[in-house]
């Protein structure tokens, strides 16, 4: 009991529900690995006394935590209730003096921010935290509309380099809100990837990537580039890479994408700036900072020392050693290359939003939040104090996945973040809303826990550790509030009690897919949830990155790939009878014509005619639903069994369709003419 209660104080869980009415005991091993890497030991009897009463001394010495939030137009908050009456809280550094005297009536709310809070006792007793001042809910769509889900890099045009760049997603959002009224572009994470090394691949996954605070170049239109002009055109070299992807069968090579891209970068890098992008950049510098730098750093020593920190010398492990500080100034030439390709890539991601919003987008970008980074790369390196070293992000066991989920992405420490203000959260999302218009935060339900699992066991001797859930919403609200941007949660899957219930409070809008809304027992029957029952607060969908197209679904080609690669979960006959189940729904209201079962275009346009009777106040679309792609852009379970994240959309047959074929495609117009007002 002893052990659980050290565990309980530092949110480090001694057991979980896999599902209704079932507990599991998580194992002594893995929370004492837990609390080790929060830095407490707990791998002695005695060591556990002595972290309690370490701790109980630290909480006794305390007058405040080290982050305290307060709601905007909300209730007192609970944590003044226990300072003494007379309490004086006063904020540093605010343009409007704000102070609060507790039991001294209602107070004014403090400016919307995060701030430096200090508390007076009548005693003379002083305290310091970070007040976190935000509002209660997240902005909202101010209307209901619809908008394409798209995997940038599958989406290539006759002028990409291989694969899809920022110039086609900005051109997709043009032509799709100009001809059918789409309100956004949800696209995949487009962090910064860990670079290719001797001997090893870029990793192609868009959710492990080296940094979530600095976009990947490799996105860039280098066309686009004013210094470009200036410099010997590799058409034809990029011709090749895209013909190979477009027109001889090949994957979409990021590795072979980026070495043309990044020659091409470094000859347009020698180029001068004219004094107006001078001014511009130096102006970027300023505002990132030393993010940047030791963002540009990592990129620079990677080059010299490979893609993984962890094989580094010893004095390169710590961003602020004398060692990393000469490799920075040995290095400088290339470490401002790094600054200038994020700043490159910020420009022509602000505008692609700002094409989306003058196409007539009410949203515009949706930009995806990856749930962690690679453990080797830039973010873990640069902020290694604040990442649980010798652990990593998964999912336990459940009935979707006996074996449970290893992520391979290390966790941030809570402690650490509330000593910080979360400062590393507020960043993050700072960067991701400049040219956002929402954000959608991959397993959203990390904000309250994630399941940590110790290094070199398997995930099901990991444990849930949790997080300052309020805190995190409230830094996530502040910043949503600050820049106008609206927030999605992917919250599929196993969810705590009381989660959704909290996002929704939150503004925070969650995610539902057709073929998972059923009224399961033992409340429901089994059957379909009716549209009119859908939640509001949502983007309505039928597939996302990890699921089958609709077609393969509808045709079954998902079951038999499944098969064949010895990863079915459900017999052709199973799935077969869902879908039958669904068609007989789609006919009885009318949403699919008499005879239509039998059509595959037909089939998939009423299942997006059932979504949007949905009260969703979002609606998305796949976009290889718009050609009838079979082919899933990520089968969980797999890696060099299938060419995962390196896929061009499709049609029917398998043949690439460049977004000029797309956008000329009577299928795609027929489509999305579902959602014609």
């Amino acid at each position: 009991m002893t052990l659980a209660r050290l565990a309980e104080l530092h949110g480090v869980a001694t057991s979980y529900s896999p599902a209704p009415g079932s507990t599991v005991r998580a194992t002594d091993t893995a929370v004492v690995a837990a609390l080790a890497a929060l830095g407490v030991a707990a791998d002695t009897p005695g060591a556990v006394q002595a972290a309690l009463a370490a701790h109980e001394a630290r909480t006794a010495a305390r007058l405040l935590p080290e982050t305290v939030v307060w709601w905007l137009d909300g209730p007192r908050p609970s944590w003044s209730a226990g300072l003494p009456a007379g309490t004086r809280l006063s904020l540093a550094g605010t343009a409007a003096p704000w102070e609060h005297v507790v039991g001294d009536g209602e107070a004014a709310d403090p400016p919307p921010g995060v701030h430096a809070l200090t508390a007076r006792t009548p005693d003379g007793t002083t305290a310091t935290a970070h007040l976190i001042a935000a509002p209660r809910k997240a902005p909202l769509p101010p209307e209901r509309t619809h908008g394409l889900l798209v995997q940038l890099y599958s989406l290539l045009s006759e002028r990409s380099w291989g694969m899809g760049d920022l110039a086609d997603l900005a051109d997709l959002a043009s032509w799709s809100a100009r001809t059918h009224g789409t309100g956004f572009l949800q696209v995949n994470p487009l962090h910064a990837a860990v670079p290719s090394g001797p001997g090893s691949a870029l990793d192609p996954s868009p959710y492990r990537p080296s940094s979530r605070r600095f976009p990947d170049p490799v996105h860039l239109r280098v066309e686009d580039v004013p210094e470009y002009a200036y410099v010997p055109s590799r058409a034809g070299d990029a011709a090749r890479l895209r013909d190979a992807v477009l027109r001889e069968g090949g994957l979409i090579d990021r590795d072979a994408v980026w070495a043309l891209k990044r020659e091409a970068l470094e000859a347009l890098y020698a180029v001068p700036l004219s004094p107006g992008r001078r001014a511009a950049y130096r102006d970027f510098l300023a505002v990132q900072g030393t993010a940047l730098e030791d963002h540009a750093t990592y990129c620079a020593l990677a080059e010299r020392h490979g893609p993984d920190r962890h094989t580094w010398p010893a004095a390169l492990q710590d961003p602020r050693s004398p060692g990393t500080a000469r490799a920075r100034e040995e290095l400088a030439d290339r470490v401002d290359f790094h600054r200038r390709l994020a700043w490159l890539t910020d420009l022509q991601l602000t505008g692609a939003q700002r094409t989306a919003v003058d196409a007539g987008m009410p949203i515009g970008l949706v930009h995806d939040l990856a749930v962690g980074v690679h453990p080797g790369g830039a973010d873990a390196w640069a902020q290694r104090d604040v990442f649980a070293q010798g652990m990593s992000v998964g999912a336990p066991p459940d009935a979707f996945n006996a074996a449970g989920q290893d992520w391979g992405l290390p966790p941030w420490r809570p402690d650490r973040l509330a000593a910080t203000g979360y400062a590393p959260f507020r960043d993050l999302l700072r960067n991701l809303m400049r040219y956002a218009g929402a954000v959608r935060i991959d397993h959203v339900m990390g904000l309250f826990r994630l399941w940590w699992i110790p290094e070199g066991q398997a995930p099901t001797e990991g444990t849930y550790v949790h997080y300052d859930a309020e805190a995190m919403l409230a830094v996530l609200l502040l910043e949503a509030s600050l820049s106008g941007t609206y927030v999605i949660g992917e919250d599929l899957g196993t969810v705590e009690p009381g989660v959704r219930e909290r996002l929704r409070e939150a503004g925070v809008l969650g995610t539902s897919v057709l073929w998972f809304e059923r009224q399961y027992p033992p409340e429901g029957d089994g059957r379909p949830v009716p549209a009119e029952q859908w939640r509001t607060d949502c983007v309505a969908t039928a597939t996302t990155h990890d699921l089958p197209s609709t077609a393969a679904r509808l045709s079954g080609d998902d079951v038999r790939l499944r098969e064949r690669l010895a990863l079915s979960t459900a017999t052709p006959a199973e799935a077969a009878a869902e879908i039958s189940e669904w068609l007989d729904l789609f006919t009885r209201l009318g949403l699919l014509p008499p005879g239509g079962r039998d059509d595959e275009e037909e089939a998939v346009r009423a299942v997006h005619r059932f979504l949007r009777r949905t009260p969703a106040r979002l609606v998305g679309l796949w976009l290889p639903d718009l050609v009838g792609d079979r082919r899933p852009q990520n089968l969980p379970g797999t890696w060099a069994e299938y060419p995962n994240w390196r896929l061009p959309v499709a049609d029917a047959t398998g043949r690439p369709v460049t977004l000029e074929e797309l956008t000329a495609a009577p299928r795609a117009h027929a489509l999305l003419q579902v959602f014609a007002p």
